[in-house]
């Protein structure tokens, strides 16, 4: 049963988040006549919105009227810097609840139904620049964690490549820690004004530098000492990341290494069950995506030339890094 009504949970967040609840009780609206006229909803909507929220542990009540709870203060407030409601603009926005209506038809073909051009990996979707604005909380740890892990704070010199670079962050990351890093952030050119956005206002612009287009298509340069391929592969084919890995080998100083971040599933394809569960978010959104598993990943960057391929899952979070070298 709570299967079946899983939904409402998921529709009832976004509405508080739409209509800046969790910010308003944030800043002392507590009671449904203040955030009734706060958030510009009916006293009686946002009664049972909140007591819905609080039932679902979101939110909590007393005499004074709602609060925010731990959770809920950290990452739902507009006002803290960990705000992860924008998030939702993906995960429960229009493109990813579309996939999810029919799933039916989804299965029954083996891949998304929502257009004949590839799904959410369309050419230009206008969903990746909602992704370029709001996930810079949620994948913070990790672009921290993949720094550690190249020790990029060692101040040598470094030429990245940022594959599908989003927002940015992770070439900002290493280019913040690393004042002699250079960044070559390649994505389409909607989503490249977002990533030099967060640039600027990091202060590494000088040294980030824009290549727009299609990983497939553009030419990326050569001697890098760094490609980053974060959240990519997974939206494609076994062959068609083959390909862009023999391409991202050329492109590779003979030292150089590649940085994966993926959803990597164990070998059983149920656990870790959040990594694992990606699965479907790929065959409902994407025409051939899949959550692969190191075995798959290692097999496909060996057929590229990469002779060692290590993962290490990183802590607190549903994905795996892997670093490949030749």
């Amino acid at each position: 049963m709570q299967a079946m009504i899983g939904f409402q949970q998921t529709m009832a967040m976004k509405a508080a988040l739409d209509l800046g609840v969790f910010t308003a009780i944030g800043a002392g609206h507590r009671t449904v006549a203040d955030l009734s006229e706060h958030c510009h909803a009916s006293p009686k909507g946002i009664r049972v919105l909140c007591d819905f929220l609080t039932i679902h542990e979101f939110l909590t009540k007393d005499d004074g009227g709602y609060g925010l709870t731990t959770d809920s203060a950290v990452f739902l407030d507009k006002h803290s810097p960990a705000y992860f409601g924008g998030v939702a603009s993906i995960m429960a926005g229009p493109s990813m609840t579309k996939a999810m209506l029919d799933l039916t038809a989804v299965v029954r073909k083996g891949g998304t139904t929502l257009n004949d051009d590839g799904g959410t990996v369309a050419r230009e979707h206008p969903m990746w620049e909602d992704f370029a604005r709001s996930m810079l909380a949620m994948m913070a740890p990790s672009a921290q964690a993949i720094a550690s892990m190249l020790q990029t704070a060692g101040g040598a010199p470094m030429k990245v490549l940022d594959i599908a670079a989003g927002h940015g962050l992770f070439g900002i990351t290493i280019a913040r820690q690393n004042p002699t890093a250079e960044i070559y952030a390649l994505d389409w050119a909607n989503v490249l004004e977002i990533a030099r956005e967060h640039a600027l206002s990091a202060g590494v612009l000088e040294r980030w530098h824009p290549i727009e287009g299609s990983a497939f298509e553009v030419e990326f340069g050569n001697d890098y000492d760094v490609v980053l391929i974060t959240n990519f592969h997974h939206h494609f084919h076994p062959q068609v990341i083959e390909g862009l890995m023999r391409k991202v080998h050329g492109c590779l100083k003979p030292d150089g290494v590649v940085v994966t971040l993926e959803f990597v599933p164990n070998e059983d394809r149920v656990t870790p069950p959040d990594a694992a569960g990606f699965s479907m978010v790929m065959l409902a959104s994407t025409a051939e995506g899949d959550a692969y598993t190191f075995a798959e990943y290692d097999a496909m960057f060996k057929n590229c030339g990469f002779s060692r391929n290590e993962m290490t899952r990183l802590e607190r979070s549903a994905q795996a890094v892997i670093l490949s070298r030749r």
